[in-house]
């Protein structure tokens, strides 16, 4: 049943209802555009009666002052024809800008609101395709196509209202041809959509995987594949140009149809009214007058063929952002939401916690958890990799939900709390640190919005990053570079410290935080940390004994369980898996543990 209600909304224009909402904000600029499009239509429909006074009154009967009247008042109309249409221009290109601008932000609004089970599932250079391609052709309607459309509607109706009022019989017949251009229209339109939404989704593909490899520019040169990479992309793009190509296949045929059709059946009607002319039933001018508004009526139809065409390909980029905006989070705040008690507490527990992600529903990740972590304390958690350690970071945060079990912080059972709130007693610092492509200050201030730069200055220094900060060209007001690329791994960690120094959360969570990092940079890096969680609830994700010899108490993971714990010494007489690893890395003269992180 679902393969069939998206089938027949590909087949018609419904998407492009999602957009009316935004139209409706702006009543007064609709309404603006509406009425100088009205008023240019109704000028270029005035110019067939002028035409045939001309004729019948000016030209037959040789009243040359007749004629200058009236080409004065041509004049005239050509004037208002242009205001009007300048006027239709200016409102309704920016209405479509300023709609598509508003469609924007509430699709990256809503993304950005998802949970990362939707992430997993989908490419960042497919959602940003739908961004960019997407509501570019959506702007294209409602900034002009959409005129377009109601410019040749109006045309269409009040040229088929005229030539009705200039002559009955001729009009009949074109009312017979009717159906038989319209009827190719709708079918060869449907078409045109399918094939339309075809060519945009493999476009996305093509820009998902350059944006991945661009993302990854240093990996692709460091082995040599260029030659690869850029053989696939022109593959990709090669069968987005080949949908496209079918598309307009479709759109072209589309269009010779429409007009072929309707200009057989003017030239069809013209030569009956021939006929009335030359038999005196009909004068001259009359005929001039019809024929004109049929040219009127048929290049509107002909025009409204290729506006079906645009209106199809903009149904199925509308279609594609209305699926971003109907995807829910798997994780959401309750309807009545639990208060979390202030001030924070800094507690944790895990009650019998299971899970397993959505992608791998087969594979159990944590099986049976429990724990807890009292307020102040810190926790280490360690284990070979696959253990599940940097899973519990992501179900503190919820990021998932557990399958069975509870998570409590502060004494309230997670799923009942706002993820706003709970995430805001919280502070992580990861292995792989997100640095955005801004400022130094902007970097840390994201920690905290809206801190002042003595306070972002003062959260550097005590992460120890202050100096190399200041070192920089522009010091604190220096661009980072997408994902840091011009700090070194230290730094970054460093950066990432100070942010969490700023939230001032009472839960920090250390990802990894050191396991990337030569022995200079840890010691720098470990030394922020140490200030970092003085005071605070910590867990530690960790394979660096430096941070776990140093931990209230050590959970040992295995296989989803927790297997052991304890303090570093206990652990180590007992001889079990933590000893295992600890031997290990001791034998490796103090580096740290190999299992990779999660």
């Amino acid at each position: 049943m679902a393969g069939d209600s998206d089938d027949r909304s590909r087949r018609n224009l419904r998407p492009l209802g999602r957009v009316f909402p935004y139209l409706a904000r702006y009543r007064g600029m609709v309404g603006a555009a509406l009425f100088f499009l009205t008023l240019a239509a109704a000028a270029t429909l005035s110019l067939p009666l002028a035409v045939r006074r001309m004729v019948d009154n000016g030209f037959i009967s040789g009243d040359s002052t007749f004629v200058a009247q009236y080409f004065a008042m041509l004049l005239v109309i050509a004037a208002v024809l242009a205001l009007a249409s300048a006027a239709r221009y200016y409102y309704v290109i920016s209405l479509g800008e300023r709609v598509v601008s508003d469609l924007r932000r509430d699709v990256f609004a809503h993304v950005a609101s998802l949970s990362p089970a939707f992430f997993d599932r989908t490419q960042s250079g497919e959602i940003v395709s739908r961004l960019a391609a997407d509501a570019t052709q959506i702007k294209s309607v409602v900034g002009a196509t959409a005129s377009v459309a109601l410019r040749n509607v109006i045309m269409g109706i009040g040229a088929a209202g005229m030539m009705v009022f200039t002559s009955p019989k001729l009009s009949a017949y074109v009312l017979l041809a009717i159906p038989v251009v319209v009827l190719p229209l709708v079918g060869l339109g449907r078409n045109v959509q399918r094939r339309s939404r075809a060519a945009q989704d493999t476009l996305a593909h093509a820009t998902a995987y350059a944006s991945e490899q661009i993302s990854s520019v240093r990996t692709m040169q460091a082995y040599t594949n260029e030659r690869l990479v850029t053989g696939r992309f022109a593959s990709a793009v090669e069968a987005a140009f080949q949908a496209a190509r079918r598309s307009i296949f479709a759109r072209s045929i589309l269009t010779f149809i429409a007009i072929f059709a309707m200009f057989v059946s003017v030239v069809a009607v013209l030569w009956v009214g021939s006929r009335d002319v030359l038999s005196g039933a009909m004068s001259p001018g009359t005929l001039g007058q019809f024929l004109i508004y049929s040219v009127i009526a048929a290049g509107a139809l002909a025009a409204l063929s290729e506006v079906w065409g645009e209106l199809a390909q903009a149904a199925g980029a509308a279609e594609r952002l209305t699926e971003l905006l109907a995807e829910e989070p798997a994780v959401k705040a309750p309807a009545n939401p639990v208060a979390l008690p202030q001030p924070p507490v800094g507690s944790i527990e895990f009650r019998e916690v299971s899970f397993a992600y959505p992608g791998r529903p087969d594979r159990q990740t944590l099986d049976k958890v429990s724990f807890k972590v009292a307020p102040g304390e810190t926790v280490a958690i360690v284990g070979p990799s696959g253990a599940g350690k940097s899973t519990i970071v992501s179900l503190v945060l919820r990021f998932y939900d557990p399958v069975s079990g509870s998570i409590l912080v502060d004494g309230v059972d997670i799923t009942q709390a706002d993820p706003a709130q709970l995430r805001a007693r919280m502070a992580i610092v990861p292995q792989d640190v997100a640095v955005f492509a801004a400022s130094a200050a902007d970097n840390i201030g994201f920690g905290r919005p809206g801190a002042s730069r003595t306070e972002i200055e003062a959260a550097a220094k005590e992460a120890l990053a202050h100096d190399f900060i200041a070192a920089l060209p522009e010091g604190y007001d220096t661009t980072l570079g997408e994902r840091g690329v011009t700090l070194s791994g230290g730094q970054r960690q460093r950066v990432a410290i100070a942010r969490a120094i700023l939230r001032d959360a009472s839960i920090l969570l250390l990802d990894e935080a050191t396991s990337a990092l030569d022995a200079e940079s840890e010691t720098l890096v470990q030394r922020a940390l140490e200030r970092l969680m003085e005071g605070r609830t910590t867990i530690v994700i960790a394979h660096r004994l430096a941070t776990v010899l140093k931990a209230d108490r050590i959970l040992v993971m295995d296989g989803g369980r927790i297997v052991e714990q304890g303090t570093h010494q206990s652990l180590v007489a007992k001889g079990g898996v933590y000893a295992k690893l600890a031997r290990l890395q001791f034998e490796a003269g103090g580096e740290a543990f190999r299992g990779a992180a999660e």
